[in-house]
């Protein structure tokens, strides 16, 4: 069931909580060799679960009452072990619980795992010393990607209806996009972030939601959304009324980037916008205009040094503690100049001007979430994408700058290769307007997928 399903069925009495949290528990076991999740509380879950029947039992009407859902293994959930993927965190149970978490028990949801992630949320793949790799759910030996693999992995195999991640960089957007289900990254702010651990990145992570269907995804947003004092960035956002046949869409087939797509990908995209034209959504083909030089690579300085700054002192101890691709990223940190990092923050200011510029003319950008499917499970990327030799980190070129300029995305399901293995479009709005792109996504997915 979907958790829409989930709700109407335990409010109802049809099924209780604690057989729908028994259900989930009995799959993410059987599911053991995905490992989408690292940690599992069945007596805490089952408890959890036992106090929605009591809630319910009181009258009290909950919009996610008995869901059961994954968080990814970096976001706190009160007396849970979150290891953020590393050793260093191995032991270290969470004190208190984020508010996105706060609010979504609020809301009647039942954690039942933990996701797996790559150290630090840090990699394109979901893989650490602690764990070990995550799996696709539909070939075990591919990657699902990262770095919320896991919480993707979750929703994709059935395990759980719902998966809340994070997404600095498209860590909610590509994975969903590999495994085929839906990720939405918001606003920055429109959910509070934290308490919980330092962040590497420098103002761009968000809680983000992951889900088999964009309704599912809106559900957990509305309960999670709304800014909170304990969190000076977070902020109200706009209700956005407006229906997507009204609104001006563009379609950017490469985001103006020099990256290779897949075929089947371009020619996916090209006739679902066709479609979407046809069916009397109003797309032009428009690329943003970026600053000279703007790629991710520009501004991967930022993530370097961040993670020098917070974890550097525990790598000079012991290096064999941390992943050796997360050690390479440390020592860059160290290598780097202050120059080097002020024009990576340039680099990221620059490109909220751009599409800040972009969204006075439009209300939506279509775009790819993935140039690529899933590549095999011991590569940091894929080594061919279009018929041409790329970079480990080619495959996420179309998700970060949208976290650089704190905009809100969504990657839908649209379509699967030659082998069955699934890719996604993308969505992107203004800043603040997560609503009005939630809703335009909704009908946009009712065309894909009728």
């Amino acid at each position: 069931m979907n958790a829409h399903d989930i709700v109407a069925t335990v409010s109802s009495g049809r099924m209780s909580a604690v057989e729908i949290v028994r259900g989930a528990l009995d799959r993410i076991a059987a599911a053991k060799a995905l490992n989408a999740v690292v940690t599992v509380d069945a007596e805490r879950s089952l408890s959890d679960a036992a106090e929605i029947e009591r809630r319910l039992q009181l009258g009290e009407r909950m919009p996610l009452a008995g869901v059961p859902i994954v968080i990814k293994d970096n976001i706190w959930v009160e007396g849970w072990r979150v290891t953020q993927g590393s050793r260093l965190f191995a032991d270290f149970v969470a004190p208190r619980d984020a508010i996105a978490v706060e609010r979504l028990k609020k809301a009647g949801v039942v954690v039942v795992g933990m996701g797996a992630t790559s150290e630090f949320a840090c990699k394109g793949v979901t893989t650490s010393l602690l764990f070990g790799p995550t799996r696709h759910p539909l070939n075990p030996e591919l990657t699902p990607g990262g770095s919320s693999g896991g919480p993707a992995t979750a929703v994709a195999a059935g395990l759980v209806p719902l998966a809340i991640g994070t997404d600095a960089g498209g860590s909610s957007r590509r994975p969903p996009a590999h495994v085929g289900v839906v990720g939405f990254k918001p606003s920055y702010g429109a959910i509070p972030y934290g308490p919980g651990f330092a962040e590497p990145f420098f103002d761009i992570s968000v809680i983000a939601p992951i889900a088999r269907n964009v309704a599912d995804a809106l559900l957990a947003f509305e309960a999670m959304a709304g800014p909170d004092v304990r969190d000076s960035d977070s902020a109200l956002i706009e209700n956005g009324d407006a229906e997507s046949s009204e609104l001006r869409i563009a379609f950017s087939p490469k985001l103006a980037l020099d990256i290779p797509v897949d075929p089947v990908i371009a020619e996916r995209l090209e006739a679902v916008v066709e479609h979407l034209d046809e069916r009397g959504f109003r797309i032009a083909r428009r690329d943003p205009i970026w600053p000279p030089d703007a790629t991710e690579e520009a501004l991967m300085p930022l993530q370097h040094v961040g993670l020098a700054g917070l974890y550097g002192a525990d790598f000079q101890k012991d290096p064999a503690q941390f992943d050796p691709d997360v050690a390479r990223q440390i020592e860059r940190g160290f290598s780097l100049r202050g120059v080097e990092v002020s024009a990576a923050l340039g680099a990221s200011a620059a490109i909220r001007t751009a599409f800040a510029a972009f969204f006075c003319e439009f209300d939506l950008l279509l775009a790819p979430t993935v140039p690529c499917v899933a590549w095999p499970l011991v590569q940091l990327g894929p080594k061919m994408i279009g018929g041409k030799e790329v970079s480990p980190r080619a495959h996420a070129a179309f998700t970060p700058f949208v976290n650089h300029a704190r905009l809100p995305a969504i990657s839908i399901p649209c379509g699967r290769d030659a082998s069955g293995l699934p890719f996604g479009i993308q969505i992107i709005a203004r800043r603040g307007r997560d609503r009005m792109l939630l809703r335009a996504a909704l009908r946009i997915e009712a065309e894909i997928h009728p």
